[in-house]
């Protein structure tokens, strides 16, 4: 039994097809008035021919209430997509352990792992009522995918063997996605949160911002202000997979089970409203038409400190984002009772609390040359008292890690997890001299070969991850010991961004991923991730590029990278493992990434009153929390 299917147990029964017995399907009573003035048809004509038929994990619902959530700042979009979740061809089981069929009702795969053909299903409708056919899977494929002015560089995961994902149409209700080559992790691919473009975009309403469909689409553009091109017009209001204006337009129509209301989530927004889609193509096994709640109720709160306040009010119905720090626990326990809420159970699927990135990609070609030292990069993993910064700064929840599976998984990797975790600041120094980093300045501080002393400047959000600053100060009194200056500050999240992007740093840190779920979020062992694989941006750009683009890898990345592309067009999955317990081994010999802890479980807040949510989730972007469990089946109990 997997670990997931461990941690959720029943919860896999969720997402149970049942058959429907032949009786009239039932809405929610918000929809009656509009059904009975002839603005919306009657359910029945509003639902696909076979619904999805969702069986709730605790008791049939019913309808009604509002969800509260609270976002952080203006660039906190993920957490509406997270709620809302990517209604994708694929979706992931509650417990994490397969894919189930989503959007799609059905697909084969040839023998050879390279044709993939989905059967959709008939009858279902974009949320204006449209019907949603492959016409709009091929229009992401012909018209976007394959638009060098759309996507100069398709997205990689649409791209096998140099070449990007083609599409056939079979009939207004089958579509064949075809690849050059095997591709054994499409299927899951496709149930993460970055995958769900050949399904957001409706062809009948964005193709007029395409000017394939629309003549005039400059005018449009030059009417525009702040858009240069019809790609951005496009965007702009057609929204894109992981980006705030997703959820700006509330013209668009799209898959969700709520929609975006009033002016929707941009910057200087205090408040997002989502309100029940009429045409959500899922029903529960007494075929009332889900979701159950009528709207999603999202503030915005400027930082974490205030959000937390939110919560132990009891201004907040269900979120484990931005207050989820185990340190957060004793104050959310001990107002529960006041705050009607009950302590949500996540289950970490990170690798360690914070990875730190060195630049091995660093534009000054000096640190360049020390970074890429390894002895120098042992030298400062050794130079780290863990147990000092898990006690101070997390509790004392956790045990010095570095990166990679965590030890119950099947991908373990002991090096990759434990290596050079020792605090030993001899050793760490011996190491430093060896690399001939032996002159020193007034205040004791090693010199660069050029006479600079021996610094790394380090931003770091604040904001949202103050204990990354915690850790950084304990950090930088601990390097002070072998000669190495540390001088950290805090920005905001774009800021942090667009420094990472323009490789215009030393070294980044960020929670990294993989405990659970290391084939899909491998991007701290491979340059694949163009925001997060913060130690060689230039090396992924490479690598998303073709070669084209970025810097050339070194040789070990470069091997890294074949073996990833080996991994995802192996089908047997056995076979595939073993190729990346290859990767691992080679990852872990790099060390091009260290980390401070074993990432702790995570805590969150539930209303009391809510009902079929599950006793435990997995905490994970690639999962992404709750939106697998299907939160269009909470309710509230009377």
């Amino acid at each position: 039994m997997s670990f997931a299917r461990r941690i959720l147990g029943t919860a896999a029964a969720l997402a149970l097809m049942t058959p429907l017995a032949a009786f009239a399907y039932e809405q929610a009573p918000m929809l009656d008035a509009a059904v009975e003035a002839g603005d919306l048809p009657p359910v029945d004509d509003r639902l696909p021919a076979k619904p999805e038929v969702i069986a709730p994990l605790e008791s049939i619902g019913t309808y009604g209430g509002t969800l509260r959530r609270m976002l952080g700042g203006s660039n906190d979009h993920n957490s509406i997509l997270r709620v809302v979740s990517p209604q994708g061809l694929t979706r992931w089981k509650p417990d994490f352990s397969e894919v189930v069929p989503n959007v799609a009702e059905s697909w084969e795969v040839n023998d050879e792992g390279t044709e993939f053909t989905f059967h959709l299903r008939e009858g279902m409708k974009w949320s204006d009522g449209t019907p949603f056919t492959a016409d709009d899977i091929v229009f992401f494929v012909d018209d976007l995918l394959h638009n060098k002015e759309f996507y100069p560089n398709p997205p990689a995961r649409f791209v096998v063997a140099g070449e990007a994902m083609r599409a056939e149409k079979v009939d207004d209700h089958t579509v064949k996605l075809i690849f050059a080559a095997p591709y054994g992790t499409f299927l899951t691919e496709l149930a993460t949160p970055l995958a769900q473009e050949p399904v957001l975009w409706a062809k009948h309403y964005c193709q007029q911002f395409h000017p394939k469909y629309n003549p005039d689409v400059q005018k449009m553009v030059d009417e525009t202000e702040a858009v240069e091109d019809w790609p951005a017009l496009y965007r702009l209001n057609c929204g894109e997979v992981e980006a705030p204006n997703r959820w700006s337009n509330p013209e668009r129509p799209t898959l969700d089970p709520w929609l975006v209301t009033g002016e929707g989530y941009s910057a200087g927004s205090t408040q997002v409203v989502m309100e029940r889609n009429p045409y959500f193509w899922q029903v529960d096994t007494e075929g009332n038409q889900l979701p159950y709640i009528d709207k999603l109720q999202m503030g915005v709160a400027q930082d974490n400190q205030a959000l937390l306040l939110e919560a132990v009010a009891g201004n907040i119905d269900m979120q484990r984002r931005k207050i989820s720090n185990i340190s957060n626990k004793p104050v959310l326990a001990e107002n529960m009772e006041k705050g009607g809420y009950k302590i949500l159970n996540m289950i970490n699927s990170n690798s360690n609390s914070m990875a730190i990135h060195f630049n091995m990609t660093h534009k000054d070609p000096v640190m360049r040359d020390v970074i890429r030292n390894r002895d120098v990069r042992a030298a400062l993993s050794l130079g780290i008292d863990r147990e000092e910064i898990i006690d101070i700064v997390y509790a004392g929840q956790g045990e010095p890690w570095q990166i990679g599976p965590r030890p119950d998984h099947v991908l373990y990797n002991e090096k990759l997890g434990r290596q050079l975790t020792e605090y030993d600041p001899d050793r760490a120094n011996e190491l430093l001299d060896q690399a001939g980093l032996t002159e020193r300045d007034g205040d004791g501080y090693r010199l660069l070969p050029d006479g600079r002393r021996f610094t790394f400047n380090v931003n770091y959000t604040g904001i949202e991850q103050p204990d990354w600053g915690d850790s950084l100060e304990i950090i930088k009194e601990q390097w002070e010991e072998i000669g190495v200056e540390l001088n950290a500050s805090s920005v905001e999240r774009s800021i942090y961004y667009s420094r990472g992007e323009a490789n215009e740093h030393d070294f980044m840190v960020w929670g990294a991923p993989g405990g659970l779920d290391p084939t899909l979020s491998p991007r701290d062992v491979l340059a694949v991730h163009p925001q997060a694989s913060w130690f060689a941006i230039p090396w992924t750009r490479w690598y998303l590029s073709g070669g084209s683009e970025g810097e050339e890898p070194t040789e070990a990345m470069k091997k890294r990278l074949a073996l990833y592309d080996a991994y995802k067009a192996e089908a047997d999955q056995g076979k595939a493992l073993d190729i990346f317990r290859q990767i691992h081994t080679i990852a872990a010999e790099e060390l091009e990434v260290i980390g401070i802890s074993l990432a702790p479980n995570l805590v969150g807040v539930v209303n009391a009153k809510l009902r079929n949510v599950p006793e435990a989730i997995p905490a994970s972007w690639m999962y992404p929390d709750p939106g697998p469990t299907l939160p269009q089946t909470y309710y509230y109990a009377e």
